[in-house]
Formats: C-alpha cells, sequence, structure tokens
C-alpha cells in the first residue's frame, strides 16, 4: 500500500506487500524489499537496496548523501539486509570512493531513535544501537555487539562481535569481542557474560573468556606476551580464538 501522499521515483523497485505512509520520499535507483514498513515521513535516497521485512519509523533519512567534505556527488551505494528495525530520526549514509563505496547494514539489528550510521560503515547482524548512539565513518561493528545510548564512536574504529559499551562512552580504539567498555575515553571494565550467557554460550566458554580477558587486561602483561597465552586457551575453547584474531590483526590499537 502506498499512501496518497507519497512520492516514489518511477525507477525505484518496489517489492511485495511493502507499506510507504504519508509523505514519504522513495528516489531513484532504490530497491526495497517485500514485506517491509515505512511510516510516514520517511526519505530514502539511492542507489540503496533494502531487503525484506524492515521497518523504517517517521523521519527516518536513509542512503542520503554523506557528510565527508570529499563527497563529490559520485554513486556511492548503501545495502541493508533484511528485518532491521530503524526507529525515529535514524540517519544512514551512502560510502565514499575513498572506501568501497558502500556502507553495508546486515539482518536483524535495532537502531533506536535518533542514531546515524556514517559512510562507509559495515554493521554486522543482531547488532544494536541505543539512542543517539552514532558511528562515525568507516566503522565496523560485529555480529551482536551492543552500543549503549549516546555511545560516540571515532572514525576507522572496529567494534567486535558481542562486545558492549556503556552509555555515553566515547570509544578512540578498537574494543574486541566480548568487552564490555565504558567512559570517556572507553576503557575495559569487564567481559560481556550476561549477554553471552543470554546467548547461550556454555559456562566453560564463559570462564574461558573471562581468562583470555584477564590475560590481557589484568595480567600486567603486554599485548603481545599475551596472545600466545590466549591462542593456547583457543585451543581447548575456539570461542577465545575470535578474540586472539580481532586482537592481533587491529591496526587502530586496542582499548586500554
Amino acid at each position: 500500500m502506498i499512501d496518497a501522499t507519497a512520492v516514489v521515483h518511477p525507477d525505484a523497485k518496489i517489492g511485495n506487500n511493502v507499506t510507504i505512509g504519508a509523505f514519504c520520499y522513495i528516489g531513484a535507483d532504490v530497491t526495497i524489499g517485500d514485506d517491509t514498513w515505512l511510516s510516514s515521513h520517511v526519505v530514502i535516497k539511492g542507489p540503496t537496496t533494502i531487503g525484506k521485512g524492515n521497518k523504517f519509523f517517521q523521519f527516518c533519512s536513509i542512503g542520503e548523501e554523506c557528510q565527508d567534505k570529499k563527497y563529490a556527488g559520485e554513486a556511492t551505494r548503501l545495502e541493508i539486509g533484511d528485518n532491521n528495525v530503524f526507529r525515529e530520526c535514524c540517519t544512514v549514509h551512502r560510502g565514499t570512493i575513498q572506501d568501497e563505496g558502500l556502507t553495508k547494514i546486515g539482518s536483524d539489528n535495532l537502531f533506536m531513535a535518533y542514531t546515524h550510521v556514517a559512510h562507509d560503515c559495515v554493521v554486522g547482524n543482531h547488532v544494536i544501537l541505543a539512542n543517539n548512539a552514532s558511528i562515525a565513518g568507516h566503522v565496523k561493528v560485529d555480529d551482536w555487539a551492543i552500543l549503549g545510548g549516546m555511545t560516540g564512536v571515532h572514525q576507522f574504529v572496529h567494534i567486535g562481535a558481542h562486545a558492549f559499551t556503556a552509555g555515553c562512552s566515547l570509544v578512540l580504539q578498537d574494543v574486541p569481542p566480548y568487552v564490555m567498555v565504558s567512559g570517556q575515553s572507553a576503557a575495559p571494565r569487564a567481559t560481556n557474560s550476561e549477554g553471552l550467557k543470554r546467548r547461550n554460550f556454555s559456562k566453560e566458554a564463559v570462564l574461558a573468556i573471562r581468562r583470555a580477558y584477564k590475560l590481557l587486561y589484568r595480567s600486567g602483561l603486554t599485548t603481545a606476551e599475551a596472545l600466545p597465552q590466549i591462542r593456547e586457551l583457543a585451543e581447548e575453547h575456539p570461542e577465545v580464538a575470535i578474540m586472539a584474531d580481532f586482537v592481533e590483526s587491529s591496526s587502530r590499537g586496542i582499548v586500554r
């Protein structure tokens, strides 16, 4: 159903059972998948591809040109997967040619009111950005991460899987998987044990992840010294391996 007051470009591709509410604007080179719902006053510009079953609440701005001053009107893209929820006043920008020209969002994510996803970001699956959380350009957020309300993430930062940032955190360096951070600038506080339990991690896995965290942050070892011991732990508990891989590959440096 398309409301009579909505403006839909004739080149836009609209799937089956899509609802487009009052005063929405759908631009050229936009594809919207089946069973997607747009409330009123939603703006979607292209090139943008949106999967199935997404929900966009009022005043979302999706696929707009980025705020990078180097951007000169190139036809960069935005891709969004399935079953995401974008609450009121979310903003998501397309990529830049200085990166891969693509902002990419996976599936089953929740973007609460006033959240912002900047150009060239890559967001995985089952991610939550609480109210007013913002990620700057080129940020990567892995599966199951949660960013607390008013979290700010610096450009080029990588947030690992199952990581958690407390409200009002300022994240300037990479956050390894499973790690909880808070503060300005954000510092490690503990592992996200409660979140892991809710996601059916075994007790043994949770304990192994805690041991890896202590090696990394509480043992007095340097990162280079801690990594071999974390690798040994990962041989028995594979869940730990992604933490070791993340730390070893971090180009920006991890939170301390």
